[in-house]
């Protein structure tokens, strides 16, 4: 008798805590892992100097790292090189996506036996971990990559002018502790990028080729959500919709790391090793023009109708005749609401063949549902632009 489900395999932090006000948990939550603690947090401290100050109270020695952008290997390095003597036995990230990440790679080198460069995709010899990280909480304050709940680390290597992945099933925090309250009053520019990047993180892992029915079951109604509430965070603060965001954004970061994403991962990963935009704002700008060149390009009946199904929340959302004119709405509605085009970001034409070249290569562009080639996704960045 056949399988009613297909066999899969989900992976996610072994404590996943969710809710507005639930932060007022993070520091017992992080004495429990280790007294000494490193905590990483972004430029801005004084969203997030609290939680040391709560971690202190709670008897923690706190090591400190600040995670001003999205880091890179000399970031990282110099953040292990200033860290190691310290002996953390915990570590603690509060911030955007960036911090997190670096706060992952620093958890999973720290007690590592062999260099980054042993474990990095791409660029590296991309091996597992020999050692498991230290144990770590992670407390998001955008809602946008879902990089509490994944299993790599995204770091940028200038000299390869990308960016790229450490990557091991390990790495994904041991608590992942989510509450939209520390997104409130989040920069409008950076509520726009962060939802489009969450929007586009449910809508990839749901038309790729890896989906499981758990992944289906989180992303399929995320994506309405996450539309209608960065439609209404556009329009003004709204706390239910900050709320509905970080579901969204968490939702995108399980389903990611257990399905895959695709070509709006596979170029923004090239293009961030290029140019300072944020990962979110690429994102955004590649989304309409991905969804367009795959729904040309699939060939599978299954994957068609999932694309076709996304382009109908799409048009519905804006109030679209059909699911082209729908990407048009979304595109326009992103420049109108201050969403820069990939030119704007520092993407010339004369980029455009070398960067697609590079997006072929990247994990990320494995999955997508449409076989794209180096003209495709040249058309693509050009309509971008």
């Amino acid at each position: 008798m056949a399988a009613v489900l297909p066999p899969f395999e989900f992976r996610a932090p072994a404590r996943l805590v969710f809710g507005r006000g639930e932060a007022s948990r993070a520091a017992a939550l992080g004495r429990a892992l280790g007294r000494r603690v490193l905590l990483v947090q972004g430029g801005g401290r004084a969203r997030t100097d609290w939680l040391g100050d709560a971690l202190a109270a709670e008897g923690c020695e706190i090591i400190r790292v600040t995670c001003p952008h999205e880091p890179d290997v000399p970031a990282l390095e110099a953040a292990l090189e200033a860290t190691r003597a310290a002996q953390p036995q915990a570590v603690v990230a509060i911030g955007g996506g960036a911090v997190i990440d670096m706060a992952k790679a620093l958890a999973a080198l720290l007690p590592a036996p062999g260099g980054l460069h042993d474990h990095l995709e791409v660029v590296g010899a991309g091996k597992p971990l020999r050692a498991d990280p230290l144990p770590m909480l992670a407390l998001p304050t955008t809602a946008g990559t879902g990089a509490e709940v994944t299993r790599n680390a995204v770091l940028g290597v200038p000299e390869a002018r990308r960016k790229v992945s450490l990557r091991d099933a390990r790495v994904v925090p041991d608590i992942a502790l989510v509450d939209p309250a520390l997104t409130d009053g989040a920069p409008r520019a950076v509520t726009l990028a962060s939802g489009l990047d969450a929007v586009t993180q449910v809508i990839e892992p749901y038309v790729c080729t890896r989906p499981n029915p758990m992944t289906d079951a989180l992303c399929r109604a995320a994506i309405p959500e996450g539309l209608t509430a960065l439609k209404a965070l556009m329009s003004g603060e709204d706390a239910a919709s900050r709320d509905r965001m970080a579901w969204v954004s968490l939702c995108g970061g399980l389903a990611l790391s257990n399905a895959g994403l695709g070509a709006v991962h596979g170029l923004a990963g090239v293009i961030g090793g290029v140019t300072d935009a944020p990962h979110g704002a690429i994102c955004g700008a590649l989304l309409p023009h991905v969804l367009r060149m795959n729904a040309a390009r699939v060939d599978d009946a299954g994957r068609r109708a999932r694309l076709d199904a996304v382009l109908g929340l799409i048009a519905g959302t804006w109030g679209a005749e059909n699911g082209d004119a729908g990407l048009d709405a979304l595109a326009l509605w992103s420049r109108d609401n201050g969403l820069a085009g990939l030119s704007e970001m520092g993407v010339t034409p004369r980029m455009h063949e070398t960067l697609a070249e590079g997006a072929k290569a990247a994990s990320s562009m494995k999955p997508n549902p449409a076989d794209l080639g180096t003209a495709d996704l040249t058309e693509i960045l050009s309509a971008a632009a």
